[in-house]
């Protein structure tokens, strides 16, 4: 029995010894490939410190942190030595990252090594049409930047903001000095609209360039959609401002010719004292320079082609005969009421009676005009009939309690004129005496 178990306790120890037999062999072969990954390891954390510290110190000696104040990227000097500190620690971890897949490929880790292998192969086969796209973004920007000089310094050459201005009209006010923000304002603005136009087609040509059609579709689409407005956009800013500049010398055309008529002299009628500061034939004038401006703008509106913009324009050109005709009676209505007025406070010696019918003209008038813009014309009528009844019952009531001596007497008067008239009547038939023959 004892043999029995001394052989049992000989093939134990036999097993034992095999199974760290094993396990030492496997570590032995496997120790190569462990000493090569922490081989890749020290080399990728020495690489890595090596070249985040000599970019920093790169960089910080070619003066970039000073460049990126200057840029605006960073507001002070320790602002652009943190963002250079950033990118130091942005290359450092981007070596670790470059190094992982083969050492975690060394160790046997592939289903997690691939994924990462698999990405940075993307990544640098997309890094030379990213290289292209940019190219093409930064030639594209020079030459949009050197258009937009050209295009800024030739405008200042033919000083397009001074006939801008004195098309507007701006230069004839004694205050016209322009500020240092409001010099060259046009030639800033044309400079700009160069470069935008030029800048389209090439931002364009770089998202083609990248081939990522669900980013690069939507934009280039809306790029192209910018790019076909811009020569509606322009004929609709040079009809604008054809407009401004009819509008302009119509409107003072038209006001000179007025004002050489003696239009000014109806002033007159629009107080009792005949003197009022109001240049009607300048108003006459701006109005229809107003007038000319609307068809222009809508007209410029419908060279834009929006639905939206085109209705407005439509309706504001619809309507504009009512606003017309509705000025017209409120000016013909205060006019009318100022003569009337004084031709009745002339005649009856009562400033009273006077002021009441001008200004019961002058409401009639208001009350028209509102009726002829169609402005709430129930209430406007149903408010016209309660005001004409009311002053017709107050007029009414006034004359029957507070005159009715005064009434009394006139019909008094009116009856005795007509029985002496029918008397002197009766008397001449009495007398007469027919011919003889």
């Amino acid at each position: 029995m004892c043999t029995k178990y001394y052989k049992r306790g000989e093939i134990d120890m036999d097993n034992v010894s095999n199974t760290i037999s094993s396990g030492f062999n496997s570590f032995v072969d496997f120790l190569p490939t462990l000493l090569g990954a922490i081989a890749l390891v020290i080399v990728a954390w020495v690489l890595a410190v090596l070249i985040r510290k000599g970019v920093k110190q790169g960089l910080k000696m070619a003066g970039f942190n000073r460049h990126l104040v200057k840029w605006g990227v960073a507001q002070n000097e320790e602002q652009a030595n943190t963002t250079v500190e950033s990118i130091g620690n942005v290359l450092y971890y981007l070596v670790w990252l470059l190094f992982l897949p083969a050492i975690l490929g060394m160790l046997g880790l592939t289903a997690v090594a691939q994924p990462i292998s698999n990405m940075f192969d993307t990544a640098l086969s997309f890094i030379p049409t990213l290289i292209g796209a940019i190219f093409i973004l930064v030639i594209g920007y020079f030459v949009a930047k050197f258009a937009k000089n050209l295009v800024y310094n030739l405008a200042l050459s033919l000083n397009l903001d001074k006939w801008m201005s004195k098309l507007s009209g701006s230069s004839d006010t004694p205050d016209a000095t322009p500020t240092a923000s409001q010099k060259n304002t046009l030639a800033k603005v044309l400079a700009n609209l160069v470069f935008v136009v030029i800048l389209i087609p090439i931002a364009t040509a770089a998202l083609d360039v990248l081939g990522i059609e669900s980013i690069s579709r939507p934009v280039i689409g809306v790029l192209n959609s910018i790019l076909a407005a811009i020569p509606n956009i322009l004929v609709a800013v040079i009809l604008l401002g054809i407009g401004i500049f009819l509008a302009k010398f119509i409107g003072q055309l038209l006001a000179d010719l007025l004002r050489g008529t003696g239009m000014n002299s109806l002033t007159k009628y629009l107080n009792t004292n005949g003197k009022m500061n109001l240049d009607l034939a300048k108003l006459t004038g701006q109005v229809v320079s107003v007038v000319i401006g609307i068809f222009f703008l809508v007209e410029a509106l419908n060279v834009l082609n929006l639905e939206v913009l085109n209705t407005i324009g439509g309706a504001i050109i619809a309507y504009l005969p009512l606003v017309i005709s509705a000025l017209v009676i409120l000016g013909l209505g205060i006019i009318g009421g100022t003569l009337l007025g004084n031709f009745i406070s002339t005649s009856t010696k009562s400033e009273f009676f006077g002021e009441a019918v001008k200004y019961i003209l002058i409401v009639f008038s208001i009350f028209m005009a509102l009726d002829q813009l169609q402005f709430a014309t129930n209430i406007v009528n149903t408010a016209f009939m309660f005001i004409m009844g009311g002053i017709a019952v107050a007029f009414a009531i006034a004359f029957g309690i507070g005159g009715r001596d005064v009434a009394k007497r006139t019909l008094e008067k009116a009856g005795n004129k007509v029985e002496k008239e029918s008397n002197k009547t009766s008397d001449s038939s009495n007398d007469f005496t027919p011919p003889t023959m």
